[in-house]
């Protein structure tokens, strides 16, 4: 009989980075693929892109619509709760032998609980990394503590994973699936790429800013300073994708989508690129600039400059191409002018990567393949000596 490896997906961008984890579990004769559905994959405001993962080829499993219409802290804590029912309701069902997620958001941490109670085996990709600046730290740090096999993006984030009292024998450094991701994609020609978006784009700027929930200063704030920044740079075009759902995200979007109506010469804003036409959006655009956990991972690898704002990916680990810069108005048009610099980019040609070489997924289907279930929910808290 296959062991069921059930994949929980709530985001574009996280599921861009499941893509070909989610294929090579399909494709292998030992392991049966199920797909659960939820968050902003559900949601018109964001694009329904549950229906790219039908196109690509996968079967839906379930479906679990648990986000509400407001992005304040207690709507969110809502979907939450909405979450945590529906997924006790599908693993019920569909009974799967492992639940797979990836990272930090409030979706999937309702996955992980009901798979916790439900006596369900947790792989839990990207924990053991940091993000200073917004809810995300303690909600990925939770999902660690709940999970059973760690597949962890580099040997400090490994050993990260086991100071929290995890087992080193179920911790494992495979590197990121957003490296394979781009060496498995499909690299379109400049002008293959201004065809694919339908805007004309020469030199551009590729923005995807989030909610900072526990920075300084607010959503509104942030998004006015950054909009104000760009404006310095005029002879750049600026492709836009909208923000998460995260709380305060329809603030960025709104204001987002106002700039864009007001220079509709000049920019243009997507719910969702989806994963071919953003990593060309990368190998196409002058730099990266936002606050995007893609700009540490997978820009680098594009050897392209990232701006990367605020606290939002503070503590996490970085290559030389990103340029930290805070939500001052100077201070980001200092940054975004060292990330066109003749000098700078030239420097980073030849600069190390630190998030692994490529192969994730067919370690982590080794992984899943071979290790037993038989006592593994029986968690013993391992100490360092």
């Amino acid at each position: 009989m296959k062991r069921k490896i059930c994949v929980v997906t709530g985001t574009r961008a996280e599921y861009g980075l499941l893509y070909w984890l989610m294929d090579k579990i399909q494709k292998d004769t030992e392991l049966g693929l199920q797909v659960i559905v939820t968050g902003m994959h559900l949601s018109p405001e964001f694009g329904l892109t549950f229906q790219q993962i039908e196109k690509d080829g996968f079967v839906i499993n379930k479906k679990i619509d648990m986000l509400l219409s407001g992005d304040t802290p207690a709507a969110i804590t809502k979907s939450i709760g909405l979450g945590v029912i529906g997924f006790a309701d599908a693993y019920q069902e569909i009974e799967p032998d492992i639940v797979v997620v990836l990272g930090d958001r409030f979706e999937i941490l309702a996955a992980a609980q009901a798979a916790m109670v439900s006596r369900i085996p947790i792989a839990h990709i990207h924990g053991g990394e940091l993000t200073e600046g917004l809810i995300d730290d303690p909600i990925r740090h939770s999902i660690t503590k709940m999970s059973h096999i760690h597949f962890a993006a580099s040997d400090e984030y490994r050993r990260r994973i086991i100071q929290m009292g995890e087992q080193p024998d179920y911790v494992f450094n495979v590197g990121t699936l957003g490296i394979e991701g781009i060496k498995k994609t499909e690299v379109l020609s400049k002008e293959a790429f201004k065809e694919s978006i339908q805007f004309e784009v020469d030199k551009f700027f590729l923005i995807t800013l989030h909610p900072t929930t526990l920075e300084n200063s607010t959503a509104e704030q942030q998004i006015q300073t950054l909009l104000s920044a760009l404006d310095t740079f005029d002879d750049y075009k600026i492709v836009f994708t909208k923000t998460n759902a995260d709380t305060d995200g329809r603030i960025i979007n709104t204001y987002i989508e106002r700039y864009v109506q007001q220079n509709k010469e000049r920019s243009i804003v997507f719910d969702s690129l989806g994963q071919l036409r953003y990593l060309n959006a990368i190998q196409h655009c002058a730099a990266v600039i936002g606050n995007s956990s893609s700009g540490l991972v997978e820009v680098p690898v594009f050897l392209k400059p990232t701006v990367n704002i605020g606290d939002r990916q503070r503590g996490r680990l970085k290559a030389e191409s990103v340029i930290d810069c805070n939500f001052e108005k100077e201070d980001i048009i200092n940054a975004i002018s060292k990330s066109i610099d003749k000098v700078f980019l030239q420097k980073i040609q030849s600069m190390n990567q630190v998030y692994g070489e490529g192969n994730t997924s067919e370690q982590m289907v080794s992984v899943l393949k071979k290790i037993s279930l038989d006592s593994i929910l029986k968690k013993k808290f391992y100490d360092i000596e």
